[in-house]
């Protein structure tokens, strides 16, 4: 397994004809995802198969950008992304094909599996609120809409619009609740910010603690992984912390999904079916949970203890269509309202 970036040259490998290299034993994977516990997948997968994964590396608009560009002759097998979304603009530019497996089906929830099986999730994270636990929870907070009120004048702690945390957030917001009803939410956010949106989600949930606000909206994944940090200040600071999972009476929880899709134009595609399943294994999904504090796809697959200690939650359907849809209009009404 090796990597290349976006800009590197194709190895000559990949260069070759389309049927010399459907011969090969390799997956070649157009992976968004920049975590250091994804090479222990990779390794798993290739103990396990004898097949290599040969890894390219850059945003999601990107890769799908190169995949369009490259056509028929496209080396990519795999795309494994972040985002409901940018799965669904995959589809929608016709990079894909169905997966067909049983093994996948019988694995990922129905909710969690693209239409016509063009995609499905491997982990989750949820965008919930967290509070200082010292402070107490925030009073009349439970459900995202609430975050817009009065009483919160000066208390909140966020990424910017721009963050595609905030807009996929947005854009399932918009589906709930109509534009002008996102808007009015938007500028309640704004007129809410403890100071002008700043850092990761991580600088949001430090800086709640550190007093500089009172509620930080973040990703759980982020709060997991600080509480497994080798400092033990950063252990400290996790367990400080409260957790909201907001919208339990109606929608649910917005979550962002990492998924996976079969190139329509894989060289190596009877390889790549096998990698795809591989993701759903206990193995691949243990490495998600334990490896990146994500949870699982797969239902029966075990949590991070550090997560479970967080509660259950209803977690909203992922609708990669609906979120592509309103993501623009969604960042447009936010910027128009203030929240930059």
């Amino acid at each position: 397994m090796f990597r290349r970036t976006l800009l590197a040259a194709i190895p000559a490998t990949l260069a070759a004809p389309v049927a010399l290299r459907a011969q090969e034993r390799v997956v070649n994977l157009y992976s968004s995802r920049h975590y250091d516990s994804d090479r222990a997948l990779y390794d798993g997968f290739a103990q396990a198969s004898g097949i290599r994964i040969r890894l390219i590396e850059a945003n999601a608009d990107q890769l799908l950008e190169r995949i369009r560009a490259e056509g028929a002759n496209s080396p990519a097998d795999v795309i494994l992304t972040v985002d409901a979304s940018r799965l669904a603009r995959a589809v929608e530019l016709g990079l894909t094909q169905p997966v067909e497996s049983p093994v996948i089906a019988s694995r990922v929830p129905d909710d969690l599996r693209g239409p016509g099986g063009h995609w499905f999730a491997v982990s989750r994270r949820a965008r919930v609120v967290m509070f200082d636990r010292g402070r107490g929870a925030p009073e009349g907070l439970a459900r995202y809409e609430d975050l817009a009120r009065d009483a919160f004048r000066g208390q909140l702690l966020v990424r910017s619009s721009g963050n595609g945390y905030n807009v996929a957030l947005a854009a399932s917001f918009l589906a709930a609740n109509g534009e002008a009803a996102t808007e009015a939410w938007a500028r309640g956010i704004a007129a809410n910010l403890a100071r002008p949106p700043s850092g990761g989600d991580t600088d949001q949930i430090r800086a709640m603690l550190a007093g500089q606000g009172r509620i930080a909206i973040a990703n759980t994944y982020y709060l997991g992984l600080l509480s497994q940090s080798q400092r033990l200040e950063d252990r400290e600071l996790a367990g400080r912390v409260g957790v909201i999972f907001p919208n339990q009476g109606d929608r649910g929880t917005h979550v962002n999904i990492s998924g996976a899709a079969l190139v329509r134009t894989a060289p190596n595609a009877d390889n790549a079916r096998r990698f795809l399943e591989f993701l759903t294994t206990p193995e691949a999904q243990r490495i998600f949970a334990m490896g990146n504090m994500e949870y699982p796809a797969v239902e029966e697959a075990q949590t991070h203890p550090f997560l479970v200690g967080l509660g259950a939650f209803k977690a909203e359907v992922p609708d990669g269509a609906k979120l592509l849809a309103n993501a623009p209009e969604a960042l447009r009404v936010m910027q128009r309202a203030g929240w930059r």
